[in-house]
C-alpha cells in the first residue's frame, strides 16, 4: 500500500492536474510519489566544517537500523561526497531499472551518493546554484527509496545552496539534527544553522555535541581537548535539546577511513551508546510527532 493512498492532501503535485508537457511539474510529482513512502525526513547538518557530521550521519543511520528502522542515507555533498569510502563502496555503482535508481545497501541501511555516479573518486563535481538544486531533485525522485521509517540527509557544512534545496524539496515534514563541536569558533556557525532552521520552519530535533573530550585508547581517560559545555550552553541559550555528547576516538576516524562505521565495529563502545542514545531520541521524537 502506498503512502499515497487515501490522502486527500491537495497542496501535493500528485492530487493536482497539471500539463504532461511541464518537465518540473513531473519531476515534482515523482518526488512527491517518491516521499510519500517516507514517513520522517531528516537534514543532518552544520554551520562549520570539519566537526564530524558525516560521520555522525554515517553511524546515526545505522543506529537507527539497529533500532529494527527502515533507513536511508543520501549524501547530499555534491562537491565532496564522502558516503562512498566511509562505508567501504568506492567504486561501486547502482544498478537502474524502469523502477529508478536502486540504492546500495549496507547493513540493512540504503545508501545514494552522488559519489557512486563519478568515473572516479578524484573527478570534481562543478556546480552552481540551479545545478545544484536540480541534482538533489533528482537524487531524491530518481531513487527507488521504497518504504522508509527515516530518510537522512547528509549535507555539506552551511546554510547555502544544499540544505535550502534539501528544505524546499522535502516540504514541511522534515526536521533537522545539528552537528557541532565543544569549542567557540564551531559553536558561533552552528547557531547560524540555528537560525536558518527558525527562519525556514525546519523543526530541530536537536543538537549533537561532537568531538566531545578525547578518550584515551591507552589508559581511556577522558580529556577536553576541545574544550566543554559549548553546546550545552548552546541548547540553554537557543532553546533546543542536547541529545548527547559523542567523545572524540581515533577508532571511529580508523573505521572511517577504511569503510568500518564504529557503531558495527564497536557496538559496546562509549561513542556508540551516546549515538544509539541520539537515535533513540530521534525515534522518541518522531513518535510523539505522529
Amino acid at each position: 500500500m502506498s503512502g499515497c493512498d487515501g490522502c486527500n492532501d491537495s497542496s501535493c503535485s500528485i492530487n493536482q492536474q497539471g500539463n504532461p508537457q511541464d518537465k518540473q511539474f513531473q519531476m515534482r510529482q515523482a518526488l512527491d510519489k517518491r516521499m510519500c513512502e517516507v514517513k520522517n525526513k531528516i537534514i543532518v547538518m552544520s554551520g562549520k566544517g570539519g566537526v564530524g557530521k558525516s560521520t555522525t550521519a554515517v553511524n546515526l543511520a545505522l543506529a537507527l537500523v539497529k533500532e529494527g528502522k527502515k533507513v536511508g542515507l543520501l549524501d547530499i555533498d555534491l562537491h565532496g561526497p564522502s558516503i562512498p569510502k566511509m562505508l567501504g563502496l568506492e567504486g561501486k555503482r547502482p544498478l537502474a531499472d524502469n523502477e529508478g535508481i536502486h540504492p546500495l545497501e549496507v547493513n540493512g541501511l540504503k545508501l545514494m551518493s552522488i559519489g557512486f555516479l563519478l568515473a572516479s573518486t578524484s573527478e570534481a563535481t562543478i556546480m552552481r546554484g540551479p545545478m545544484k538544486h536540480g541534482a538533489i531533485q533528482q537524487l531524491l525522485a530518481d531513487v527507488a527509496w521504497g518504504e522508509l521509517d527515516y530518510l537522512l540527509l547528509d549535507c555539506p557544512p552551511g546554510t547555502g545552496d544544499e540544505p535550502l534545496s534539501a528544505v524546499q524539496l522535502l516540504g514541511s515534514g522534515a526536521s533537522a539534527v545539528v552537528v557541532t563541536t565543544p569549542q567557540d569558533v564551531a559553536l558561533t556557525d552552528v547557531e547560524k544553522s540555528l537560525s536558518f532552521c527558525k527562519e525556514l520552519k525546519l523543526k530541530v530535533v536537536g543538537l549533537v555535541e561532537n568531538m566531545s573530550g578525547f578518550i584515551c585508547p591507552h589508559c581511556g581517560e577522558r580529556s577536553d581537548i576541545f574544550k566543554s559545555g559549548g553546546a550545552e550552553k548552546l541548547a540553554e541559550k537557543t532553546g533546543v535539546s542536547l541529545l548527547a555528547q559523542i567523545p572524540f576516538e581515533p577508532l571511529v576516524v580508523i573505521g572511517g577511513d577504511a569503510g568500518k562505521p564504529h557503531v558495527l565495529e564497536y557496538p559496546e563502545s562509549t561513542t556508540t551508546q551516546a549515538l544509539q542514545k541520539v537515535a533513540k531520541a530521534v525515534v522518541a521524537v518522531s513518535e510523539l510527532n505522529d
